[in-house]
């Protein structure tokens, strides 16, 4: 498969994945109309009317979901739901039948039943300096203009903590040494150390200088993944254990460059050895990855995504949700004015800066959401993905070979 060769008209996008639920969801919702026991300190009980109440304490993904509701006022129906703030899924497929678990958290497994949700970065993550999702875009984009693609440092960069999982580790022990040149230059970030300097070597945007990007998980999916992607550098994906709520949509070859997890140092020379010698086709992979992401995962997708997924879920309650005694009423002007600038720094600032801002009447509607694929459609599309990771495969094989 060629990059950029002809797409088939209709993919699965990460926008139109809750036509999954239909298959999904019957098999872990309760099959009576008793609720289930919500995780505690994360139950919640969204009300229609643009405003919701909380049991307990406020999960990180509470400032998305109340935007959400301001951005869409009334027209999400009441619902129940349980959210798990973990790194990794807790939902084995092979073993639903027994309590009702948590069902929605960041990220899931091919194993597992887990509901993927935005997390919670689209909104800020202060405590390392992210702004919102929407100013990071543009801030981003700026620096892919900073560098044309071809002047870049034509090696694979990254920078991260090493120290979260083995894997990650592993990929440090592909850096430039006297004996090696594994074509990578990557970089341990000291996150306490950034936060007395004032995040000065951190900012995203200044991070799109080389002509390759690498992407490797941490203890679970990383938050990592867009902001690497939106550089118009190819990405060099390690393989994936996890999958957040849109990587399943982009394709190898198209969005990205698939890098094997069990022979890190040798697939990435390769990777960049390929990309420097076929410079337009991996300019064209940067690009179309890139594109995905600004075009793709915009906030206006985020919150129909949100949108879709939590009304597909919705439909499938069978029993009324109700407030419970001890609930809190919030939104997302209660969960601004919480928060002192005092205390907690950039996070009141980035909250105001993700608001929702809509006048009376100016609200937009929901994207409709297309019909939804059937099994040969995504069977084609899952193939499509698998063939272009073993042509890459086999092309990776066929290079070492030759070598001396």
């Amino acid at each position: 498969m060629e990059p950029h060769q002809k797409m088939p008209e209709k993919l699965p996008g990460f926008a139109t994945l809750p036509e999954s639920l239909a298959r999904i969801l019957p098999r872990i919702l309760p099959m009576d109309p008793r609720r289930p026991a919500p995780l505690e300190g994360n139950g919640d009980h969204g009300q229609n009317g643009g405003e919701s109440a909380a049991d307990g304490a406020f999960p990180p993904y509470d400032f998305g979901r109340e935007n959400l509701m301001r951005r869409y006022p009334g027209k999400l129906p009441d619902l129940e739901l349980m959210f798990d703030c973990d790194d990794r899924p807790v939902v084995p497929a092979e073993e639903i039948g027994r309590e009702p678990p948590p069902l929605f958290r960041y990220c899931s497994d091919s194993h597992s039943l887990d509901i993927v949700f935005p997390d919670w970065s689209f909104w800020g993550w202060p405590e390392i300096n992210i702004r919102p999702w929407r100013s990071m875009l543009k801030k981003i984009k700026e620096g892919n203009e900073k560098t044309k693609w071809e002047e870049r440092v034509p090696y694979a960069y990254w920078k991260g903590n090493p120290h979260v999982s083995p894997w990650r580790g592993d990929l440090m022990q592909c850096n430039l040494t006297h004996q090696n040149d594994w074509n990578v230059r990557l970089y341990a970030q000291d996150w306490e150390t950034e936060s007395r300097e004032g995040f000065e070597h951190s900012n995203i945007e200044d991070q799109c200088t080389h002509r390759y990007k690498i992407y490797i998980e941490g203890w679970g999916w990383s938050v990592s993944e867009k902001y690497i992607l939106a550089c118009d550098s190819p990405t060099l994906v390690m393989t994936l254990r996890w999958h957040d709520f849109f990587i399943r949509g982009m394709i190898p070859q198209h969005h990205y460059w698939p890098v094997k997890d069990s022979d890190k140092c040798r697939s990435l020379k390769f990777a960049v050895e390929w990309g420097n010698n076929h410079t337009a086709k991996a300019q064209a992979i940067g690009e179309g990855g890139s594109h995905f992401i600004h075009e793709e995962l915009n906030m206006e997708s985020v919150y129909d995504y949100m949108f879709h997924l939590l009304n597909e879920y919705a439909k499938l309650l069978r029993y009324k949700p109700n407030i419970p005694p001890n609930a809190v009423e919030v939104c997302s002007e209660s969960l601004a004015c919480s928060v002192s600038d005092a205390a907690d720094g950039n996070r009141r600032k980035f909250m105001e800066e993700s608001m929702e801002k809509y006048s009376s009447g100016s609200h937009s509607l929901p994207c409709i959401i297309p019909p939804p694929y059937d099994p040969q459609q995504l069977n084609a599309f899952i193939h499509l993905k698998a063939n272009a990771t073993a042509q890459v495969e086999a092309w990776e094989q066929d290079y070492w070979a030759k070598q001396p």
